[in-house]
């Protein structure tokens, strides 16, 4: 006779444990201490077998017989539910084991030391504030796009849409890299595309891939026109100032004995300092002898007492072949920024000091000319140094293998 809610409610612990039979397999066994336990007789290869089905009132009789049922269909399709079960249980502690933040950490550690190290704590950084509080636990195979795309957005509704999209970019990496090894099938990264707005900004033509940097800077090298353009063509990649700043350039302005370039920012009416580089420097008195009798350091082909024009310099890199959709006078203020960041991990507020942008302290007072000279200097050098080891044919490592 089947088993009552009201029968399992009243039966009392005896000195040995009782069985209590449902039907199809189901029975409870009442323990001398009082505990219930449900069990589930089945048969499978001739090999009688039991299979805990949980403790009552926790599992009560309906939930029981659900459980049986289930064990039953298994049986039906030639399966052990037994053995399911166990597989199962290892399936979960294995994908448990290949959470996201696991499988992040070991990326972010077999790639990082091929990176410069402050490149390197801004990404783990981003995963640590930003992703691993809502997606670290999750079985890596089981994130799902909106997920993942929830999280990034609560990077964007701060304001911070640029990391937004840096952060995304960064979990494809580790998405792809879970593919490789095994522990995921699909990058659901990649259908998030055009699911957050564009990084809005200066939309100007740059060369940012370091390989196709270095055969444009053995372009401008091979230019065979007057010393003057030549001389600008140089030095604009090392200085990544504003078009009309570098064509209006003064000799006055220049502090050979410090290595500096003093100047008053014509879009935001600020003092700026540009710390120059030996390269700079060398190109910088070439030029000198030719021209350090006038005002400016570019003047024009027809009178010294006028700079040079805004098209001479994109005119000189059209007769190179730099095409208007591959290289801009704004562009090198890109390429600098984007290598500088990506590439030779320099601080991004000495960028965007350095870019004549405004940076703000912790206080919300933007900061003066002056402020983090000394790191800036070193950072010109660092990028100098840098752009010649490319012509030179140093090898370089794509900005998209470069997390």
């Amino acid at each position: 006779m089947p088993l009552t809610d009201t029968a399992i409610r009243n039966a009392k612990p005896t000195a040995k444990p009782a069985k209590l039979f449902d039907e199809r397999g189901l029975f409870l066994i009442v323990t001398p201490v009082g505990g219930k336990w449900w069990r589930f007789r089945y048969k499978f290869d001739n090999k009688e077998k039991l299979l805990s089905l949980g403790v009552y009132p926790d599992v009560g009789l309906k939930d029981a017989r659900q459980r049986r049922d289930d064990a039953r269909k298994l049986l039906a399709d030639g399966i052990d539910p037994g053995e399911n079960r166990k597989a199962v249980k290892a399936a979960r502690t294995e994908r448990a084991a290949n959470s996201f933040e696991v499988v992040a950490r070991e990326w972010y550690a077999k790639y990082s030391p091929n990176w410069a190290e402050h490149h390197g704590d801004r990404i783990i950084r981003r995963f640590e504030r930003d992703i691993f509080p809502w997606l670290g636990g999750r079985p890596i195979a089981d994130v799902t796009a909106p997920e993942l795309l929830a999280a990034v957005r609560r990077i964007e509704n701060r304001g911070a849409l640029e990391t937004a999209h840096r952060a995304l970019g960064n979990c494809g990496q580790v998405f792809r890299y879970a593919i490789a090894t095994g522990r995921a099938i699909r990058d659901p990264s990649g259908d998030l595309r055009g699911a957050l707005p564009p990084v809005k900004g200066e939309h100007f033509a740059a060369v940012t891939e370091p390989k196709q940097v270095a055969g444009l800077l053995r372009t401008l090298d091979n230019y065979q026109g007057t010393l003057t353009v030549a001389c600008a063509l140089k030095l604009a990649p090392l200085v990544f100032v504003r078009p009309g700043e570098l064509r209006k350039a003064e000799w006055s302005d220049i502090d050979f004995d410090a290595a500096e370039w003093r100047y008053t920012v014509t879009k935001t009416d600020t003092e700026h300092i540009v710390p120059l580089a030996t390269q700079a420097i060398i190109i910088l008195r070439e030029l000198h002898a030719l021209t350090g009798n006038g005002r400016y350091i570019f003047p024009g082909a027809r009178t010294n007492g006028r700079p040079m024009s805004e098209n001479a310099i994109l005119g000189a890199m059209r007769r190179l072949s730099i095409g208007k959709d591959e290289m801009s006078g704004h562009g090198f203020r890109a390429m600098a920024r984007t290598i500088l960041d990506e590439v030779l991990g320099v601080r991004p507020d000495l960028i965007e000091h350095q870019l004549a942008h405004a940076v703000k302290d912790p206080n919300g007072r933007a900061y003066n000319r002056t402020a983090h000279l000394a790191e800036r200097r070193k950072m010109m050098q660092q990028w100098a140094d840098y752009l010649d080891k490319l012509k030179a044919g140093a090898d370089v490592i794509p900005l998209h293998q470069v997390a």
